[in-house]
């Protein structure tokens, strides 16, 4: 059982399929922070704009 698990370990290391799947593990990573990173950027300036349409437009009718 370990030596069939030893042999599938090694297997998979000599295989050229392995680095390759990190590789795109690693870049899906970083473009997930990039997303993320860009949609909390776009929500505050969002945000920011939505309140500053808001205070202006509750002055103005006052």
């Amino acid at each position: 059982m370990l030596s069939r698990f030893k042999n599938a370990v090694v297997d998979f290391c000599k295989r050229e399929d392995g680095p390759t799947a990190v590789e795109y593990a690693v870049m899906l990573a970083l473009i997930i922070v990039v997303c993320l990173a860009a949609i909390t950027t776009l929500g505050q300036n969002a945000n920011t704009t939505f309140t500053t349409v808001g205070t202006k437009i509750g002055s103005a009718s006052s």
